[in-house]
């Protein structure tokens, strides 16, 4: 149902970690889990040599539909991003080498 406060975080589709990376997507939760989006994220990465923000942007932008997801995601190097194709989402990471990014709206389409 639109508007109901959360789905259950499915594993592969709105959260996945491994070796290469870690994954966690919000937004429309039937489309994020029939693009399974956050195992295919590690998969470009394992199995193609994707570089996370590569991976992730591809998965935001080309499989899953408009307007329905963000992802905050972590490399096992320690990269970082959060692409998303809706109008905002709330973000923030922070490093410990002091690197921090808060975020609401998409930074890309706001030049």
């Amino acid at each position: 149902m639109v508007g109901r406060i959360g789905d259950t975080p499915i594993i592969g589709a709105e959260t996945y970690a491994n070796n290469v990376c870690a994954i966690s997507a919000t937004g429309k939760g039937e489309a994020i889990i029939r693009a399974t989006a956050a195992r295919d994220v590690a998969a470009l990465m394992e199995f193609i040599g994707l570089f996370l923000k590569e991976a992730a942007t591809h998965i935001v932008e080309e499989c899953v539909p408009r307007g329905t997801v963000g992802l905050v995601a972590v490399s096992s190097t320690g990269e970082i991003t959060m692409p998303l194709n809706t109008t905002c989402m709330f973000r923030a990471c922070a490093t410990e080498d002091g690197y921090s990014e808060i975020g609401i709206w998409n930074s890309e389409e706001k030049n």
